[in-house]
Order: structure tokens, then sequence, then C-alpha cells
């Protein structure tokens, strides 16, 4: 029954971005591609539609503290950061491929994203992009896990990402996603000490909702939230729920924001973020886009 909830929900909606970050246009204009939906490449955690203009290479440094809740024994948890490091090229126009590293389990991860629709082409109501990534975890050691082999580290993640451009303040998203986790961890106590074994299905659904709000040329509001479908009843994993602003200035966009994910590549933050937002478990992160 979810799954067939899940492909329902792929299809109805849609929205377009596109080239300079600050050059570009914000009217909607009749039987033309909609232009600027969103101004960066993600919202917060969640991919937005925009792609990479051709030819464009863009750096992006992404910092995740820790959590608010422990006060001033980790200074509200900026003495506690993961970080990743991204490189991202614009192949043509409608499609972008990236590499990056993040310090959450030092996992590497690669992705494609290719727009398939375009909103306002042919009077087409919202824009759809495709996005897959595929994750290799090398945190987990020989030791630890004896038979351990390379496709024992990989996790995959696809998306359907569909965007609408509602007026020059508003866009919103969906983002109906399947991943995959070929290694599932144990369920560990507050000393690392096995608790049970992680009940969770290896092939796991979400839905991913995100919108941006224009505040004024340069700032903007942004959200995204990202419900598990098929989450097992003794998981202690969350919904990852993000919260911020956007700062554009020449030549990059500074994304400011709270979120209860530590996670930065998808099936991390999909899968594996323990932040509980109504016991103060989020942090303080950003994300530093720089196109060149």
């Amino acid at each position: 029954m979810k799954k067939t909830f899940f492909f329902a929900l792929m299809f109805p909606f849609l929205g377009f971005a596109q080239d300079d970050l600050l050059s570009e246009i914000d009217s909607v204009p009749q039987n033309q591609k909609v232009e600027s939906a969103f101004k960066s490449l993600k919202i917060v955690n969640l991919e937005s539609t925009k792609l990479a203009a051709k030819g464009d290479f863009y750096f992006v440094v992404a910092h995740r503290f820790g959590f608010v809740n422990n006060g001033f024994d980790d200074f509200f948890g900026l003495d506690n950061a993961n970080t990743q490091l991204k490189f991202l090229y614009g192949v043509n126009d409608w499609l972008t491929v990236h590499v990056a590293r993040s310090g959450f389990q030092e996992t590497y991860d690669a992705a494609v994203k290719y727009r398939l629709f375009a909103q306002g082409e042919n009077n087409f109501p919202v824009t759809i992009v495709g996005f897959n990534s595929i994750a290799v975890n090398t945190e987990l050691k020989e030791e630890d896990y004896p038979k351990l082999e390379f496709e024992n580290r990989l996790s995959f993640a696809t998306q359907i990402l569909i965007s609408r451009k509602f007026s020059e303040k508003l866009s919103l998203e969906l983002a109906p996603t399947i991943f995959h986790e070929n290694t599932l961890r144990d369920i560990l106590d507050e000393n690392n000490m096995v608790i049970s074994p992680n009940p969770q299905d290896n092939t796991q659904y979400a839905i991913g909702i995100g919108g941006r709000y224009k505040l004024t040329k340069r700032w903007s509001f942004n959200i995204d939230y990202v419900t598990h479908l098929n989450r097992a009843n003794e998981s202690i994993y969350k919904n990852p729920l993000s919260i911020g602003f956007d700062l554009e200035t020449g030549g990059h966009v500074f994304q400011m924001h709270f979120t209860n994910a530590t996670a930065m590549h998808e099936t991390g933050y999909l899968g594996q973020t323990v932040g509980d937002w109504g016991k103060g478990e989020f942090g303080f992160g950003f994300n530093l886009v720089r196109v060149f």
C-alpha cells in the first residue's frame, strides 16, 4: 500500500532553476521556461531542481555542528563539526554531476542530476528533475566485520524532484525517494554495545517536501522535511527537518540553517538522522556554494 502511495505522488507537481546565481529572472512568462524556482542547488539538505549551467564548476563547503541541547559543555554544539566538501560540474544545461567527501562515516559519494521537464515549456505546470547517488562508507573496518566486502560499504538513493514556482516569492518541491543501504548497523547503547540487530529493511521509501520564500532581493527563507514511509517500529532514527535562510552575494550563495540531521549525503540524512527537535537535538549548519 505504501509503495502504491509513493508512486502515486511522483507525478503531480513541477518547477525550474537555471544559470547564473544573480542574473536569473524571477518573472513567469507565458509558455516559456520558468527560471529561478530555487537559487541554490539544495533547499537545505534536500536537493532542489536547480542544475548547474553548462560548463559551470561549483565548490561546496557544508558544515553541520553538534546539537545545541548540551549548552556550554560543547558551546551549543560549535565544538563539534561534520564537514562535507563537494565538487560539482554542469556537463550541459540539463545534466549535472558531483563528487563529495563527508566526515560522517568517512563517506565518499557521487551523483547525477538531470532535468526531464521544465515548468512553462509547452505550458507544462511543473519542473521534474531526476537524481541518483551512490555512497561508499569507508568507516567500516574489517576487524569489526571479518567478512566485509566492498559492496557492503555501498548505499544508493533515487529521487524524483518535482517543483513549482507559484509566484516571484514562493516555490515548493516534492521529492518521492527510494534508497537502499547494503549494510544496516546494529542498534548500540551509549557505550557502543549492541542492544539488538537493526530491524530496518535495507530498501526504504520516503517523501520529501521543501520550499523557498523570497524575503528580499538577496534573502530567502528555506525549509525541507522528509518523512520515512517504512521505518521499523524499533528504529532509533528520526525524520530530518531543516529550517534556515539563504543569502545571495556576488558569485555564491550562503545557506544558514538549523537541522536535526548530521549527515549530508542522501542515504545518511534520509536513513540515519538521530536528532529529536522536541528534545533540543538540532544544531546549526551552513552550506557555502561557490560557482566558477
